[in-house]
């Protein structure tokens, strides 16, 4: 495809994403601001945030993307201009995410426990387990967020979710210091002071977004459709088949990050503190690249519901084109500072040299990285979603973590071993999706939910 035919949808998927970017940088931000608060205060509490992270993330992303089915259904109705579907939606997708937040907020503090079973650093245990409790109870106002969010972006309407991001960051920031080391006025409470701060500054962000959507004017039609708040089997049952899969393919990549710094943890706190560093640094470019993938499914949608094969195409491969530029410029960017940014986090000379070390290895795999999490968005618009969480499933842990475990122990060869293996993944999954969305999208129509149903089955 010629990129004179993309260039009309660069800037309409650019001015959907950028709001999207900054909104999905918030959730990346509480963890980057509590690596960064907490990682002064020592290296074995930056060690507790890595092992808190990678168990409190599992849960939340699956609730994310249980969340995700809700804007390619609005925007495909959207489309077709479906003003009752959409206020069932609304109905839908809200209740379903709140009970969700309940379900694994309860399902992580039943997980606790076996902490003491993953071969971790006791003293890394002993501070992880209460910091994770309380970010588990922070699930819950932000999968209610999610629930209102992922409606309105499924109508085009980013920059509100975007706002709020913003200011939920800039209050969990000063909570974080606040609390942490005991300034302006607030009790010294060290790495949990970040965990109270999450779940205080989650809170709000829900009950921002709620009032927005609920009082908004333009989005009165919608409200006016609803009548009752009740649940719609049909609507639920879609839903579910949309997110969970989504969900699925959102923990088998995460998990397999997750269980990357469980490794990470059997070499010792000094290099599970640098896999945070890196892993945190990584994250934030991966936020970005996943903010022109929602734009994607929104845009992929909508000509989805109009019937038109070769806009959602053209549409599809913009946000590739966008993704491979902005994902090998912050790759180059890893390289040049891969020595000053771990400084950020930790001053301990050892600390610095493993994660300057990571994050070469980081920058390999920026594109990788980018180009899987925009075909899943592109495929999303499609609502193709059961094939690619299979794909997820094969590439991660068929592939990547033993490959992961096999260079980092079976030849010495430490977290760079284990994070090449996880380059191998992010590279399997790009690959085939890409090529996943070519062949879908190539001829004059597109495919129906049931004939997709049916491929994945």
């Amino acid at each position: 495809m010629a990129l004179a035919d993309l260039r009309p949808h660069f800037r309409p998927t650019i001015l959907l994403a950028y709001p999207v970017v900054l909104s999905q940088l918030g959730h990346v931000m509480v963890n980057v601001v509590d690596s960064v608060v907490v990682g002064h205060t020592g290296t074995v509490p930056l060690a507790a945030v890595s092992l808190g992270v990678s168990v409190v993330t599992v849960l939340m992303v699956l609730g994310l993307g249980l969340s995700m089915g809700i804007t390619p259904l609005v925007a495909a109705a959207d489309g077709q201009r479906d003003v009752p579907r959409i206020g069932q939606l609304l109905v839908g997708g809200v209740l379903q995410c709140a009970a969700a937040g309940l379900l694994l907020t309860a399902a992580g503090w039943a997980l606790v426990p076996l902490l003491r079973y993953l071969n971790q650093p006791p003293a890394v245990v002993a501070l992880a387990a209460p910091w994770i409790r309380v970010m588990l109870l922070s699930l819950i106002p932000l999968m209610v967020f999610q629930g209102f969010r992922q409606f309105a972006e499924g109508l085009g309407l980013t920059r509100q979710a975007m706002q709020l991001s913003i200011l939920a960051n800039v209050v969990n920031a000063v909570l974080c210091y606040a609390l942490v080391y005991g300034k302006l006025g607030a009790p010294h409470l060290g790495m949990m002071g970040a965990a109270w701060a999450t779940l205080t500054a989650r809170a709000l962000m829900a009950l921002l977004m709620a009032t927005y959507v609920l009082r908004a004017p333009r989005l009165q039609p919608y409200r006016d459709a609803i009548g009752r708040w009740r649940l719609d089997a049909p609507t639920q049952r879609r839903l579910l088949d949309l997110g969970l899969p989504i969900g699925a393919q959102m923990v088998f990549e995460v998990g397999a990050f997750s269980v990357s710094a469980i490794m990470a943890g059997w070499l010792g706190a000094t290099v599970q503190a640098a896999h945070q560093i890196a892993i945190n640094v990584a994250s934030v470019t991966y936020m970005a690249a996943s903010g022109i993938s929602t734009a994607a499914t929104i845009r992929v949608g909508r000509q989805r519901g109009l019937g038109d094969a070769a806009g959602a195409r053209r549409a599809g491969f913009a946000a590739y084109v966008l993704t491979f530029g902005f994902m090998a410029s912050m790759g180059l960017l890893l390289v040049l500072g891969r020595h000053f940014i771990p400084q950020l986090y930790n001053t301990d000379p050892a600390v610095v040299a493993q994660a300057a070390t990571l994050l070469l290895i980081a920058a390999l795999f920026q594109v990788s990285d980018g180009l899987q999490v925009v075909g899943l968005g592109a495929l999303r618009g499609l609502e193709d979603v059961k094939i690619p969480s299979l794909v997820a499933l094969l590439a991660y842990w068929v592939l990547a973590l033993p490959l992961s475990y096999a260079l980092g122990f079976g030849l010495g060869w430490g977290a760079g071993g284990v994070w090449l293996g996880l380059l191998a993944g992010l590279s399997a999954v790009a690959l085939v999706l890409l090529r996943r969305f070519e062949r879908e999208t190539h001829g004059p129509g597109l495919p129906g939910p049931e004939q997709l149903n049916e491929t994945a089955g």
